[in-house]
């Protein structure tokens, strides 16, 4: 099931929820005596409102403290109740009276993992004072495998409240569910990023030292800048946090690329920049215009031997920012491109092309895929637009690593 239709099942299965459980709260008033409406308007209202202060720590993963924060607030759904929340059968959250039941609960919760089925069970207490004399447990359950369960106490049993036990416990797996699809998502796209720094290839490197050590004689100041540049770049590409930055850090890293580069071929390559100045605060994927550029580069100058112009321009369009990379080296065949862009022929070849184009139709959608204008001798062009302001996306301030590159 995708990440939209897990959501989307969410909803009807804790308003069902509290409908159940819930009632005798619809059927209350405001302090001043102000009428709220129906009581499936006011259940409705309740529930939703449940929902949506429950779920952002769940969605980060069933931990101690996302559970001690969602049982504190799901517990209202069933009035008195005492709920918990574990993980297999360790308990990680109680809320409300019966937390001396653990063992006894504990001893249910381990039927739920067997079974994965949800146990409805009595609760021998010699208090007369303890609230909690009947109890259920129903499953939690994440891509068909039971991580935990939810259990409810209370005063006594009723098919609505293990109905809503049920429920409940429904809807949590499905925000257990999405937090599961964020960490794949996070995972494949930090995975990427690890090909493209892979990608930055010893050869690179051999070539860019090799050019600053030929002007430690001649030229001990450009020596000097090229390996601040240098140092720059790839503490900027190697760094381990954010999936997102500026387009400004990205194009500072791409002209970090250029100056090495030039160092080695001088006059031979001739770059254009034309920029914006009101999208270089556009949040953008880490990583998504130094391969291209350095595509451009390959494409450009080493493949042909001779002078090669590159153009990197960025301009505003409205809700975008678009941004093209063109070079007039000897292109590609369009059918080759297509097999390079479905991940054909050598793991290595286009690697750049590829990974940039998975990511950017991840993020923003297929609309927002590379479009690459070449052909054989015709040079290339690669446009990318993305929006200026998209939710979930933002850039993650720069840090400096301790001690430096």
């Amino acid at each position: 099931m995708s990440g939209l239709a897990l959501a989307a099942a969410a909803a009807p299965l804790l308003f069902a929820a509290g409908l159940a459980a819930g009632r005798h709260l619809a059927r209350r008033a405001a302090p001043d005596g102000t009428d709220l409406g129906t009581p499936v308007e006011r259940a409705t209202f309740h529930t939703l409102h449940t929902a949506s202060v429950a779920a952002p720590p769940l969605r980060a993963g069933l931990t101690e403290d996302t559970a001690r924060k969602a049982v504190r607030r799901l517990r209202p759904l069933f009035g008195a109740a005492a709920l918990g929340l574990t993980a297999e059968d360790r308990l990680l959250a109680w809320e409300g009276p019966g937390r001396h039941h653990e063992g006894p609960v504990l001893d249910r919760v381990r039927q739920v993992l067997d079974s994965g089925r949800t146990q409805t069970f009595t609760v021998d207490c010699r208090d007369p004072g303890c609230p909690a004399r009947r109890g259920a447990a129903a499953p939690l359950v994440v891509d068909q495998r039971v991580l935990g369960a939810l259990v409810v106490l209370g005063a006594g049993e009723s098919q609505s409240v293990v109905r809503a036990t049920e429920e409940v416990a429904r809807w949590v797996s499905v925000q257990l569910e999405l937090a599961e699809l964020d960490r794949t998502r996070t995972g494949l796209i930090e995975a990427e990023i690890r090909a493209l720094r892979a990608q930055i290839s010893p050869h690179f490197i051999y070539n860019s030292l090799a050019a600053i050590a030929s002007f430690v004689r001649t030229d001990p100041e450009r020596a000097r800048e090229l390996l601040l540049e240098f140092a720059d770049f790839t503490r900027y590409s190697f760094r381990r946090h954010g999936e997102f930055t500026t387009l400004a850090e990205e194009l500072r890293s791409v002209e970090q690329f250029l100056e090495l580069v030039r160092a080695r071929f001088g006059p031979r390559l001739e770059v254009t920049l034309q920029i914006a100045p009101e999208v270089l605060p556009v949040a953008v994927p880490f990583l998504c215009l130094q391969p291209l550029v350095e595509n451009a580069v390959k494409h450009g100058l080493e493949e042909s031997g001779e002078r090669s112009r590159i153009t990197l321009s960025a301009q505003d369009e409205g809700a975008l920012a678009r941004i093209v990379i063109e070079d007039d080296g000897v292109g590609v065949e369009p059918d080759r491109l297509r097999r390079i862009l479905r991940g054909e022929g050598s793991p290595s070849t286009g690697i750049g092309l590829r990974n940039v184009d998975e990511r950017l139709r991840q993020v923003y959608g297929d609309d927002h895929g590379l479009v690459i204008e070449t052909g054989v001798g015709a040079g290339m062009k690669i446009t990318i637009r993305v929006p200026k302001y998209r939710a979930g996306v933002r850039s993650t301030p720069p840090r400096t690593a301790p001690g430096g590159v």
